[in-house]
C-alpha cells in the first residue's frame, strides 16, 4: 500500500503566486510598504494614542489622500487611452498593478489614521465605510476578471463579444424558424414548446457559474427523447436544430459570466468617483477649520 506524500508546505506560496499573483515584484514591493506602514503604526502606540488629528494621523491621512489621487489616474488614463500611448505614459498592465495595490494600501492609511477605529462623524464614517466597499469590490474584481475567463475557454466553443449577442440569438431564431417551417408536425410542436421561448432573448442562468457543460447537457436531452421517434430525415432536421439551440446556449453562458463583469462595474466605479469626492471634501474641511 502507498502512502500518500503531503505537499510541502513551502510548494503552498509558489503555488499562490503562479495563481493569483501577475507580478511578484509588485507584491513583494506592496508587502514591505505594509510591513513598513504597521511597524510604524505599532511604534505610535508605544508613544501616545494616534488620532486623526494628531501629527502622525495626519501623516496617515496625507499619505492616504496622495495615494487616492495616484489610484484615480488610473480611470483618468483609459479615457485617454490614445494620449498616453503617444507619449509612453507606462504599459496597461504595470497601472493595473499599482492600481490593485496602491488601492489596498490607501485603504491600511485610512485604518491607520482613523487609528483602527470607525468614525462618528456622518462625513468621515461614509469616508472610510465607501473605502471599504471600494477595496473589497476591487478584489471582487480581480477575482472575477481571472475567474470568468478561464470558465469560457475552458467550457465552451464560441468566444462572443457582449454588445452583439442580442443580434447573433436573433440571426439564430431566424435561421431556426425558416428550419422549423420544413419540419412535420412533432418537431414543430417541440419547437413551440422547449424551444420558441428561450430563442427569444438571451437569458442567464446560475447554474453557469458552477458548471457550464453541465448547464448545457442538461438543457440538450430534450431532444433525445424525440429523436427516437423520427424518420431519417427529421432527425438531421432536429439534429440541426439541436447545434443552433446549443450555440445560443453558449452565447447565454457568455451572457450570464459577462453581465457579471459589466454589474461589477456598478459596484465599483460609482463608489470609487463618490470616495475622491469624499477625500476633496474631508480635506477641505481640515485644512478649512
Amino acid at each position: 500500500m502507498k502512502v500518500k506524500e503531503k505537499i510541502p508546505t513551502f510548494w503552498i506560496a509558489p503555488f499562490l503566486m503562479k495563481n493569483w499573483v501577475q507580478s511578484p515584484n509588485w507584491f513583494w514591493a506592496f508587502a514591505v510598504c505594509s510591513a513598513i506602514c504597521i511597524l510604524t503604526y505599532l511604534l505610535n502606540l508605544t508613544v501616545s494614542e494616534v488620532q486623526p488629528y494628531s501629527t502622525w494621523g495626519l501623516v496617515y491621512g496625507t499619505l492616504a489622500t496622495g495615494l487616492v489621487i495616484c489610484v484615480a489616474l488610473y480611470g483618468v488614463r483609459r479615457r485617454i487611452i490614445k494620449f498616453t500611448k503617444k507619449y509612453g505614459a507606462g504599459r496597461s498592465r504595470t497601472w493595473v498593478q499599482f492600481h490593485v495595490y496602491a488601492g489596498t494600501l490607501f485603504l491600511l492609511l485610512v485604518f491607520m489614521h482613523s487609528g483602527f477605529r470607525v468614525p462618528t462623524g456622518a462625513l468621515t464614517w461614509w469616508l472610510w465605510f465607501l473605502s471599504l466597499w471600494v477595496t473589497l469590490s476591487g478584489f471582487l474584481g480581480v477575482i472575477l476578471q481571472k475567474w470568468i475567463p478561464k470558465i469560457l475557454t475552458s467550457g465552451l466553443s464560441i468566444e462572443v463579444h457582449y454588445d452583439r449577442i442580442p443580434e447573433l440569438i436573433h440571426e439564430i431564431k431566424e435561421r431556426a424558424e425558416k428550419l422549423i417551417k420544413t419540419c412535420d408536425d412533432p418537431i414543430r410542436d417541440f419547437y413551440r414548446k422547449n424551444l420558441a421561448v428561450s430563442l427569444a432573448g438571451p437569458q442567464a442562468r446560475l447554474i453557469y457559474y458552477i458548471d457550464i457543460t453541465g448547464g448545457i447537457q442538461s438543457q440538450t436531452k430534450k431532444f433525445n427523447y424525440l429523436n427516437r421517434f423520427l424518420p431519417v430525415e427529421e432527425k438531421d432536421k432536429l439534429h440541426e436544430l439541436e447545434i443552433m439551440y446549443k450555440t445560443k446556449l453558449e452565447i447565454d453562458a457568455h451572457y450570464t459570466l459577462q453581465k457579471a463583469l459589466r454589474w461589477w462595474l456598478y459596484l465599483h466605479l460609482p463608489i470609487s468617483i463618490a470616495v475622491f469626492v469624499l477625500v476633496g471634501l474631508h480635506l477641505f474641511t481640515v485644512l478649512y477649520y
